[in-house]
């Protein structure tokens, strides 16, 4: 017996080696592509372009760091991207909670037929050019409102919501509540939001990463690079190699500006990721539960 616990133990050990061994493996995969950046955005370019920079920066230098702060075009995208995040995700979730909210409930009247028809939605679509021309015709072409309004509720969420609701307040709560008085409203308010804490908590996440790292619309969208979105003026960086004209006024050569817009996006990368990594771990401890409970029972 003590023979077989002993074996037990051991490949039980092994198992737990490899297991530590994939994960380590895992999570430098996709930390180190961060870290990377992190030090190249300190390091000297032509360390970098000579395969130097793998552990620790080379010839530490802030320069691109400086260039940035001078640089109103990366701060007005930031600032735009922090109010259409804040705006999106707040109107994104209201919609969703109060649509989730009646779909849960076994008597609304042509439940079923809303949930096919919300489901419609998700596969078909007018396009590209049609929502275009819908959005003009609203006059929301060069406003905030094009970003935050066309894709304010999302099926998915609803459903994930509606089912999260469906398994954590069951229906003899809700009967308690309207025996004492309580209308719809009240309890949707009092009891609903407050024991949806992790749901609410993983729709503001989704929402908030989904505004703060998109791009595409504002580039349809917006004309104004006042208006830009800091995804857009990043995306202009890296692929245009657009970095506004007074940040290297000091700058001579052509290859000495191109060391510095170098520098520059690897500075706007970090400075970018930073509110995403502070937001998390406010919000991990609801994540995975609101997830699991909202995606998988039912």
């Amino acid at each position: 017996m003590e023979l077989v616990m002993r074996r037990r133990s051991r490949s039980d050990l092994i198992f737990d080696l490899i297991n530590y061994a994939c994960l380590t493996i895992g999570v430098l995969l996709i930390l180190y592509p961060l870290y990377f950046v992190l030090i190249a955005s300190i390091s000297d370019p032509n360390a970098i372009y000579a395969g130097e920079v793998y552990i620790l920066p080379k010839h530490l230098t802030f320069d691109g760091y400086s260039r940035i702060l001078q640089d109103k075009l990366i701060w007005s995208g930031y600032a735009n991207s922090i109010l259409y995040a804040v705006v999106g995700t707040a109107i994104s979730v209201s919609i969703t909670l109060m649509a989730a909210y009646p779909l849960s409930r076994k008597d609304l009247y042509g439940k079923t037929f809303i949930t096919w028809f919300l489901l419609f939605t998700t596969f078909f679509n007018g396009g590209l050019i049609p929502t275009y021309l819908l959005i003009k015709s609203l006059g929301m072409v060069n406003t905030m409102w094009a970003l935050v309004l066309p894709g304010a509720a999302g099926v998915f969420n609803i459903i994930i919501v509606r089912t999260f609701i469906q398994n954590t307040i069951p229906d003899e709560m809700r009967e308690a509540a309207a025996m004492d008085g309580c209308s719809d409203t009240t309890f949707f308010v009092r009891i609903v939001l407050p024991l949806s804490k992790p749901v609410i908590a993983v729709m503001v996440l989704f929402h908030t990463v989904g505004f703060w790292n998109s791009f595409f619309d504002a580039l349809i969208y917006l004309n104004s690079d006042k208006l830009w979105p800091l995804q857009l003026v990043l995306r202009n960086i890296l692929v245009q190699n657009q970095v506004d004209a007074k940040v290297l006024v000091d700058v001579d050569s052509y290859l000495a500006k191109m060391r510095v817009t170098e520098l520059i996006k690897y500075g706007v990368i970090i400075i970018s990721s930073g509110p995403l990594l502070v937001l998390y771990p406010f919000l991990q401890r609801y994540f995975v539960k609101g997830v699991l409970i909202g995606s998988i029972k039912g």
